[in-house]
């Protein structure tokens, strides 16, 4: 297990990180999802022995490894760009661990071999990696990560680089990869749909501090705190701010909606409802959907789908719809909430969970 106690880093008089706390298992895939500056990358050197903590500690398998140089510890790490040494074939660059290791020859074909067959490689071991496609080059890089069967794999934004199709391929293979061996994974991305689609546990960063840490699904669904509701949404989440006066929300312009039957208990007051992109549409999704009446100002068309920006009294949300819509600036659409998808938000951004009165 790869622990972090209360791990702090600061450089100059900024902090990097924040008193972060974290236990990482075997075999277990971890994503680090946040914005760029976020802290992810300083993370993971934390975690590597590239970079020593100011305050708190590293520790692996119950051994205090912070300060230990990244040379005496078994880790591998996969950056963006495609790191593989030029001049060597693929199969010398995904044997090269094993080489500095010692392996007999043996053991570097049956490893090399294992790993190339799992990444689609087998045809282009005798390559150099300039003859590759970017795909290939960074599964070159994955293989070698692979063969060196580290404890600890960082992978830092390792499909930033690659286009969509080849994006979203390895996107499909990775869990594969990962299940496949008992490593600790730690993967970092901006994109929320990224940290969806390896599923595994997330942790949520911003500003240096790891809001939540959970499978990913349940942040996803249950975040702790609007930050975190914020950091998993892309389109942005809406939100808007409003308060709760009996059975209605009351906004500013005299707009009435009314409250979901699990936040009834609730004391009145001041909220900020969010909910997903995804969860606005132009039919009614449900019985429960609630019509409100809202100003077109800038309609996206991207393949299948639509995004479509809209004013809500002091609001600005967007609807991520399927098809291919158009509205003109302006244009006045009725659109449609459906309360069983709302999140609510305290004064001090805490999310209200179901036991206090609001359904999932």
């Amino acid at each position: 297990m790869l622990e972090l106690r209360n791990v702090t880093k600061v450089v100059g008089a900024e902090t990097h990180i924040d008193g972060v706390s974290l236990a990482l298992a075997h075999g277990s895939l971890n994503v680090l999802l946040g914005p760029t500056l976020s802290g992810k990358t300083t993370l993971m050197r934390l975690m590597a022995g590239l970079d020593r903590p100011t305050a708190g500690s590293v520790v692996f398998d119950g051994v205090d490894v912070t300060g230990v140089p990244v040379q005496k510890r078994n880790v591998a790490m996969v950056y963006q760009q495609f790191i593989n040494y030029p001049a060597m074939t693929v199969y010398e660059n995904i044997a090269s661990p094993l080489r500095v290791a010692g392996a007999d020859r043996t053991t570097v074909k049956r490893e090399v071999g294992r790993a190339a067959e799992l990444l689609r490689l087998t045809p282009y071991l005798d390559r150099l990696p300039l003859n590759l496609s970017g795909g290939q080059q960074q599964r070159t890089a994955l293989a070698r990560a692979i063969v060196k069967k580290a404890g600890l794999v960082l992978l830092d934004e390792p499909l930033a680089n690659l286009d969509y199709k080849l994006r979203e391929e390895l996107r499909a293979e990775l869990p594969k990869i990962f299940s496949e061996s008992g490593a600790i994974f730690v993967y970092a991305t901006t994109e929320p749909s990224e940290a969806l689609l390896l599923g595994g546990f997330t942790a949520t960063l911003s500003e240096g501090r790891v809001t939540q840490f959970g499978p990913t699904v349940e942040v996803f669904r249950r975040p702790a705190d609007l930050i975190t509701a914020k950091t998993f949404a892309d389109p942005p989440l809406n939100t808007i701010a409003l308060r709760k006066k009996g059975a209605a929300f009351e906004l500013d312009g005299g707009v009435r909606l009314p409250v979901p039957a699990g936040l009834a208990g609730a004391p009145d007051g001041p909220y900020v409802v969010g909910f997903q992109p995804h969860h606005l549409s132009l039919q009614r999704a449900s019985a429960a959907a609630v019509p409100v009446t809202a100003k077109v100002t800038v309609t996206e068309i991207t393949g299948s789908e639509s995004f479509v920006h809209l004013a809500f009294a002091d609001a600005r949300w967007v609807m991520l719809t399927p098809g291919i819509h158009h509205f003109d600036p302006d244009e006045t659409i009725e659109v449609f909430v459906d309360p069983r998808h709302l999140m609510a938000f305290d004064e001090a951004g805490r999310a209200v969970r179901p036991a206090e009165g609001l359904a999932a």
